[in-house]
């Protein structure tokens, strides 16, 4: 039984490591958020580069951004991330950038709980721009 249990660790731990996946910590303005909706990846044609999520916590939304271990591995960390929540109408709230090469980013808290949003992330380098946004959230 112990092998077989180790032997799962030892699955899971590669299967996390080989996706690249992201697990979001808790951010700088609440302690305590919670995934809303899916999450989107900002993809450069089939490679994925990043994970995008809109998080609620505090009575705020925010977005967030992560880039993935096999982009950076393949392409280093020439690029500056931005994230932001967008309403409805458009507008920007919470909007951040990071410093360059930083792998994960937290937008600011957006006041727009009661708003329909969705997270926007950007990986801006020095010879591409992607991006993706999550599905909108009402």
């Amino acid at each position: 039984m112990r092998k077989i249990l180790a032997a799962a660790a030892v699955s899971a731990a590669v299967a996390v490591t080989l996706t690249g996946t992201a697990q979001a910590e808790s951010n700088q303005y609440c302690g305590s958020v919670t995934q809303i909706g899916s999450t989107a990846y900002v993809k450069n044609y089939d490679e994925t580069v990043a994970s995008v999520k809109q998080f609620k916590g505090c009575g705020k939304n925010f977005s967030y951004i992560y880039v993935w271990d096999s982009w950076i591995a393949r392409t280093g960390r020439d690029f500056t991330l931005r994230t932001h929540i967008v309403t409805r109408d458009n507008n920007s709230h919470g909007y951040k950038t990071g410093a360059r090469g930083q792998r994960e980013l937290w937008g600011g808290p957006a006041d727009t709980i009661n708003d329909c949003t969705r997270a926007h992330g950007e990986v801006d380098g020095s010879s591409y721009f992607l991006f993706a946004k999550t599905s909108e959230r009402c």
